[in-house]
């Protein structure tokens, strides 16, 4: 791929990360705190595809535009100067005979283009945020090295809290800053190992590459028929019951669930 070829890809590229960067597409895939960041490298790579094609298209437009200029003669060739003649050694060019010209070709091997086709994909196909598949292939993201202190619950009734957040309560406060009351939970239905459905959410460190499942298996009034990656928000209250993961061995922690609704999936998919 020539340079111009390699100043297009840069110029698709940038312009399919600016228009995530732009939408809430970007979710998917980073934090929401890298907006600005994305939005920056989005512009320096349309502008340096821009700067490589006008130097590159620059001299092309400068030949076009020139007037056609006369053949201009040697100053010891021209009238009353005598041609000086090949000296011995050099051959005699022949009439309607020119010297070969070698030839440099530097033919871009075509696969090369290829490199498109993920920027095309972003561009024009979406795809969506991590599920429960991949929730279903890690282990539950909660840790020992949790620190268990943690401030008073939001007001209201049900307190609306994350799925991270009430589950890091029940393992490493064992439900004290929960008590008895009622919170509110919103996720997606991750099918277990023995088909029990958990409540799960994926958590991001800084994008889509480092994502982490947490997940909470629920009693009660378990959303029952509804196939995985449905969001549901569920309210209801701490129970000390406690599983084991079976990708990991962390601990997984449960809610009563006293009732549940199916949502739409949230703008912002990811926590952390």
């Amino acid at each position: 791929m020539n340079r111009q070829g390699q100043a297009v890809v840069l110029l698709l590229l940038g312009g399919a990360v600016l228009k995530a960067s732009l939408t809430d597409l970007y979710l998917r895939y980073v934090k929401e705190g890298l907006r600005p960041f994305l939005i920056a490298a989005a512009l320096m790579l349309v502008a340096a595809a821009v700067m490589t094609l006008w130097y590159d298209l620059r001299p092309a437009a400068a030949a076009t535009l020139a007037p056609d200029q006369p053949e201009t003669e040697h100053p010891h060739t021209g009238p009353g100067h005598p041609r000086a003649e090949p000296g011995p050694g050099h051959p005699r060019a022949e009439p309607g005979h020119s010297r070969p010209e070698p030839e440099h070709s530097h033919r871009e091997p075509r696969v090369a283009w290829l490199l498109i086709l993920p920027v095309l994909g972003l561009l024009l196909v979406a795809p969506p945020a991590l599920g429960s598949y991949a929730a279903g292939q890690a282990g539950t993201a909660l840790g020992s090295q949790q620190v268990s202190d943690f401030p008073p619950l939001p007001g209201g009734d049900p307190a609306k809290i994350s799925v991270l957040d009430y589950a890091s309560r029940a393992v490493f406060d064992k439900g004290l800053s929960i008590g008895s009351r009622r919170v509110q939970l919103t996720g997606f239905v991750l099918t277990g190992p023995e088909g029990e459905p958990y409540l799960a959410r994926m958590i991001l460190s800084c994008c889509a590459a480092d994502a982490r499942p947490i997940k909470i298996g629920m009693t009660g009034n378990v959303p029952a028929g509804l196939p995985a990656d449905t969001w549901v928000e569920v309210v209801g209250t701490y129970t000390a019951r406690t599983i084991s993961d079976t990708v990991n061995g962390e601990t997984i922690p449960f809610l009563t669930v006293a009732e549940w609704r199916e949502v739409p999936p949230p703008k912002r998919q990811y926590e952390g």
